[in-house]
């Protein structure tokens, strides 16, 4: 099996747990069923968890559309196409920068 291969399975399976975090994030905290009188505590901690599996589901997506980019960059590289990369910005000198604020003057 190779990279390409196992980055794919990893994926999929990212996206399972993602769809797992999705479940916990959709349980009410309080159900009016039980009648139950959740302690501060126990609230505090029931928002906490949600809030952990909200921040972790979008790491996780950030995560998976990172690397397909790089993935896919790479697999564009090996087939001879051309990659764009981002310019880095243009770094002047400091006499540059003086002969600039002096033409604004």
């Amino acid at each position: 099996m190779d990279i390409k291969e196992y980055k794919e399975k990893i994926f999929k399976s990212a996206e399972i747990a993602v769809n797992e975090l999705i479940k916990v994030m959709e349980d009410p905290i309080i159900t009016g069923d039980k009648g139950e009188d959740l302690s501060a505590d126990k609230l505090k901690n029931a928002a906490m968890s949600k809030k952990l599996s909200v921040f972790d589901a979008l790491e996780i997506m950030a995560r998976i559309d990172e690397e397909k980019k790089i993935l896919q960059a790479a697999e564009e590289e090996l087939n001879g196409r051309s990659v764009k990369k981002e310019e880095a910005p243009k770094i002047s000198s400091f006499a540059e920068q003086y002969a600039d604020k002096k033409k604004k003057k």
